[in-house]
């Protein structure tokens, strides 16, 4: 066993209680990985929460880290690679999503126009209907008038003597 100069409490080192147990935990598997009386010696070291301070142990340990941050750092590119690549697509389908309401927003526009022509010419034919109507009502008042007064003269005249032909005929000319 590692005499107390060649190994210090991992407590003492200043980490967190999380970092301790990682610690302890990346030193059992790197001494595992590294094979041999050090490896077993780091072991031990570790489940009785020593740090081992000779060279063949933290080198192995820092070969280990060393090991461990490459993959997370590949582990971390790729991730950051596959979030640029949905922040991408989430703008390219943005950038689609807002051409298509770009296009509706027209097409809608385009349609309230066509409504405004719409009832602008609605407007516009019911004065002309109403303008017509009030014309045919003047000339069916007009036709009653004339009627009337015709046929009150007709009746008119022929009781002083005329023929209702002759005063027809005269009316026409």
């Amino acid at each position: 066993m590692a005499s107390p100069a060649q190994a210090v409490p991992d407590t003492q080192l200043g980490l967190t209680n999380d970092e301790i147990s990682l610690l302890r935990h990346h030193q059992q598997v790197a001494a595992s990985t590294a094979g041999g009386s050090s490896s077993r010696a780091a072991s031990r070291a570790s489940s009785q929460g020593l740090l081992l301070l000779d060279p063949s142990s933290l080198a192995a340990l820092g070969r280990h880290f060393d090991r461990l941050m490459q993959q997370i750092q590949a582990r971390l590119d790729y991730l950051s690679e596959q979030s640029q690549m949905v922040a991408q697509q989430q703008y390219d389908r943005a950038g689609h999503a807002i051409a298509i309401a770009d296009a509706e927003i027209a097409r809608f526009h385009d349609i309230l126009r066509q409504i405004d022509e719409l009832e602008e010419d609605f407007d516009r034919i019911r004065h002309i209907r109403d303008i017509v109507r009030d014309c045919r009502h003047r000339v069916e008042a007009m036709d009653r008038e004339v009627e009337q007064s015709s046929s009150s003269s007709r009746h008119h005249r022929h009781r002083h003597g005329e023929s209702s032909g002759s005063s027809h005929r005269r009316h026409r000319r």
